[in-house]
């Protein structure tokens, strides 16, 4: 069964599950549009829209984790989706995820403890003539070596911290 943690407002669910709730094959539309709202599909967005939809807990989880668009934890700041098709793989994603995981010490999945930064290998971008390559909140770095990564990586960072000090 999913939990229903008390810590999430679920208003901002309201107008979505009134507008597409009773609408049949609407569950994909209202994950899209949860996960638009909460960054990622808390589990008590879950429950709400199962109770909603009158689709069992686990119909509603197995939609949402069947899908590599949506996400059950929250992200960080900065998403980098690392590509690791054909033609990234052959050109180099394998050595481009061990230097992301080297510079900021998250493996793929997984977030920085500072919740800047998450890693997500994707199957492919589309962006194959820029092999390899990444995407960071939807903004595509191409042609990838080791110091262009570290110095996009590192850019943010600086970039993160300065707009803190403010």
């Amino acid at each position: 069964m999913i939990e229903k943690p008390a810590e999430i407002d679920l208003r901002p669910l309201e107008p979505v599950l009134a507008e597409y709730a009773a609408k049949p094959g609407s569950l994909i539309t209202i994950l899209q549009q949860t996960q638009d709202i909460y960054g990622y599909l808390p589990k008590a967005a879950l429950a709400e829209i199962s109770r909603a939809v009158g689709a069992t807990p686990a119909k509603v989880l197995g939609v949402a984790s069947f899908y590599t668009q949506f996400r059950l934890e929250p992200v960080g700041r900065y998403l980098i989706m690392l590509c690791q098709g054909t033609a990234c793989h052959v050109n180099g994603s394998e050595s481009i995820s061990a230097i992301i995981s080297e510079e900021l010490g998250i493996a793929d999945g997984q977030t920085t403890a500072d919740g800047l930064f998450s890693l997500k290998h994707v199957a492919c971008l589309g962006c194959c003539s820029l092999a390899p390559a990444m995407m960071i909140n939807g903004e595509v770095y191409g042609n990838l070596t080791a110091d262009s990564v570290r110095k996009v990586l590192r850019g943010l960072r600086d970039s993160a911290v300065s707009e803190e000090e403010k």
